[in-house]
């Protein structure tokens, strides 16, 4: 069977386990551009109904030719079609052309500028280094996952707003619904792990904390978000380097002289090589904000910065010195006549004496 004929086979036994369910639906494949992902689809529309749901047909097709048992996978699939389809908020679909009603459903999330460059020609967004902020409609959340539209070129076009509009109501918006958080390391291992598990840390002595927001569902946004930084400098009690962790969070490691940014970007690297799904990566690049003077940034740009300023320094310290060593030559000069001639005073009285 080849890749066609297994996609035709999904789809019709899909169709037909839906019915089992008694939920009618329109099956249609097409391809999806995803934010740092891309994959064949079917969109479930079941009768009667303007909003359906996505499935990865890509992501099944895969599991099967990799030797996973071919009912399972496809029965786990309906379960989470049908899940899906059970759950969908309820949407006044006028409502999504209502920018009023929709701009207090903005959020804010991050996304690689570099492997989003395609999408994000349609997608209005922002540049943070070489990360790309883009927007997104929260429709719907529960436990079961959340319901939501990312803000294209064209949507905004329908809500008849301006990219300066859209940007300055999601500064307002997103903070409100999605706000964010920032723990120390230990005490996020302490909730996964229970009690007692790990050492206790005093709060002043955490070198590391965890950014994103309640339900750990693309929070690294949270950067985005207005004084951000200052009210993370004020936490941390200074400097600190931005990790990407993911998507869905970020690391903030105090900037003490411990670790530079060459260890640190090694270790993003290497957790993004082998603990993080690609559709989920950030970035493999390490970041540093500078409290003092308000400046987010690359690391390496940050220490070069720094470099130079220490230069700059260590070139004011020696001009320093060398306006010292001058104006005590000038003054040693100045006093050498008057030692002569004082001298000279000395001798010749000393001769009227003999």
């Amino acid at each position: 069977m080849n890749s066609e004929e297994l996609k035709d086979r999904v789809k019709d036994d899909l169709g037909q386990m839906l019915e089992a369910h008694g939920i009618k639906a329109d099956i249609s494949e097409h391809h999806v551009e995803k934010l740092n992902a891309s994959y064949e689809a079917l969109s479930i529309t079941p009768e009667g109904s303007r909003i359906g749901v996505n499935a990865n047909l890509s992501a099944i097709c895969d599991a099967i030719e990799d030797g996973q048992s071919y009912s399972e996978v496809v029965a786990k699939a309906a379960d989470s079609i049908i899940a899906g389809i059970e759950n969908t908020p309820e949407i006044n679909v006028e409502d999504l052309t209502n920018y009023d009603e929709m701009k207090t459903k903005l959020a804010m999330e991050v996304v690689s500028a570099d492997r989003n460059a395609d999408m994000l020609q349609s997608v209005p967004h922002e540049q943070m280094e070489d990360i790309a902020v883009v927007y997104r409609l929260i429709l719907g959340q529960d436990s079961e996952g959340r319901s939501s539209v990312l803000v294209t070129n064209d949507l905004m076009e329908q809500f008849g707003v301006t990219h300066d509009q859209l940007r300055e109501d999601a500064l307002v918006n997103a903070p409100e619904i999605r706000p964010s958080e920032i723990r120390g390391m230990s005490v996020v291992m302490t909730e996964m792990m229970g009690p007692g598990m790990i050492p206790e840390i005093d709060p002043a002595d955490e070198q590391m904390f965890v950014v994103g927001v309640s339900d750990n569902i693309h929070g690294a946004g949270v950067i985005a978000y207005p004084n951000f930084f200052e009210d993370a400098a004020e936490k941390l009690g200074g400097d600190f380097y931005v990790l990407p962790s993911s998507i869905h969070e970020v690391l903030l490691v105090r900037d003490n002289g411990e670790m530079t940014a060459k260890d640190l970007e090694a270790m993003v690297r290497e957790v993004n090589a082998t603990q993080v799904a690609p559709e989920d990566q950030l970035t493999d690049h390490v970041y540093h904000y500078d409290s003092k003077e308000h400046i987010f940034e690359m690391a390496d740009k940050f220490e070069e910065r720094q470099a130079e300023r220490d230069a700059d320094e260590r070139d004011s310290d020696k001009g320093s010195l060398l306006d010292d060593l001058k104006a005590k030559k000038e003054e040693v000069a100045k006093e050498a006549p008057e030692k002569h001639t004082k001298d000279a005073v000395k001798k010749s009285r000393g001769g009227e004496a003999l």
